[in-house]
């Protein structure tokens, strides 16, 4: 999000405008009255900023608004269907995401494939995503879109303000510069990188159909590994060095096996994809020869679970188990509002759940809480990284329309 402008009289103008363009967006089609009232500016004020917008892109009027009641109608203020529009991209263990969304937070083109990023060189995976996310964005222009931005998400650690993953377990990768060969794709656009757990719960926020939508919650998310991220008052908590959330590797039983970040006991050695497969008695050669579509061995313990595998239930119940011991600690310390599950877990949560609540219901502290409607199953699912990616462009130029100018100039 954009960082606090000085208070000056050009911070005041891009100020108003953005809040001009927010209003409308979370409110709009608006009048211009309407969103004088909404913002507490005069109507030749906002007239002034809807204008500038106009002339944009930003917003255009769809004619006459409210017909039929007293007193002249006003024009009716709606985000533009043909102005800017954030790429959002998705490197995942097995599979690559990149989408296009307009200022309204539609999804307005997609493109997924499957590819065995795990262990696999980084050069040419993100090749392939640059090729992706060209496509993407020449489809986008073809929708009268304006690409803007591009942001990336990788299920590792990204240091904070870079492109740089400083470490990725699942996918083998370390200290690698996720730049260049984006900005080769598109060389004129700003790029960032995030942790996907992080711009996961930057989607629940903006696009997680909450009523009404939390401001404080943490974020759990899972594909091979297990994320987390904390969102405290609409802003993620990123943390020093960008690493906040590392939920996975919170030991949940200090004399359990050893964890690949050289702990013993992690929560990802009772609740990682992999883990639950072992301990529900499926192979993972099998899975991975006839599982490889994304998703696919999350869908398999999905279904046999509903089948009635007593086996692949149990190994569910173990690791929603081990999530409450690990959730409950995070409660306690930061007493959110909601845990939201998300990614691969959405699926698997009517078995993870009971025990989930269970532990929790144990282990809060505050004897008003039980365990039971704290945790709510995110409705992206496993479409939050990508949706989330493209989203905080979105948001950086609803935050400051006027860079958009600026960087145009």
């Amino acid at each position: 999000m954009a960082a606090a402008l000085p208070n000056t009289q050009q911070a005041m103008r891009r100020r108003n405008l953005s809040l001009v363009l927010q209003s409308v967006a979370a409110h709009g089609p608006l009048s211009r009255a309407a969103v004088a009232a909404r913002i507490g500016l005069t109507r030749a004020a906002v007239s002034t900023l809807v204008d500038e917008l106009a002339r944009d892109g930003l917003l255009v009027e769809l004619g006459p608004s409210r017909p039929g009641t007293v007193g002249r109608p006003g024009s009716a203020l709606s985000l533009g269907e043909h102005g800017p529009a954030g790429i959002g991209a998705e490197i995942g263990v097995d599979h690559l995401a990149v989408c296009a969304m307009d200022l309204g937070r539609r999804v307005r083109v997609r493109a997924q494939v499957e590819s065995a990023n795990r262990g696999r060189a980084p050069g040419p995976v993100l090749a392939r995503l640059a090729e992706l996310v060209r496509r993407v964005a020449a489809e986008a222009e073809g929708e009268g879109l304006r690409p803007v931005g591009v942001a990336v998400a990788v299920p590792g650690l990204v240091a904070r303000e870079s492109c740089v993953v400083v470490r990725a377990p699942n996918l083998g990768w370390q200290g690698v510069d996720v730049g260049p060969a984006l900005r080769e794709a598109l060389p004129d656009l700003p790029l960032t990188v995030d942790n996907e757990a992080n711009l996961g719960a930057l989607a629940e926020l903006w696009l997680g159909g909450h009523d009404p939508a939390p401001r404080d919650f943490v974020h759990v998310s899972a594909e091979i590994g297990i994320g987390a991220a904390v969102v405290i008052d609409g802003r993620l908590l990123r943390g020093t060095h960008g690493f906040a959330g590392e939920l996975g590797h919170v030991p949940v039983r200090p004399e359990g096996p050893a964890c690949a970040c050289g702990g013993r006991g992690c929560l990802e050695q009772y609740a990682g994809e992999e883990a639950v497969l072992r301990a529900g008695g499926v192979r993972l050669e099998q899975t991975a020869a006839e599982h490889r579509a994304p998703g696919g061995r999350v869908a398999l313990l999905a279904r046999r679970a509903a089948e009635g595998d007593g086996r692949v239930r149990r190994a569910l119940r173990g690791a929603g188990a081990a999530l409450g011991i690990a959730l409950a600690g995070t409660v306690n310390l930061l007493d959110p509002q909601k845990v939201v599950l998300g990614g691969a877990l959405t699926p698997l949560a009517p078995w993870l759940l009971p025990a989930l609540e269970r532990e929790l219901a144990r282990r809060l502290t505050d004897p008003a809480r039980p365990g039971q409607g704290v945790v709510t199953v995110s409705r992206l699912g496993s479409d939050g990284p990508v949706l989330g990616a493209a989203g905080s462009v979105v948001q950086a130029v609803l935050d400051d329309p006027a860079a958009l100018r600026a960087r145009d100039a």
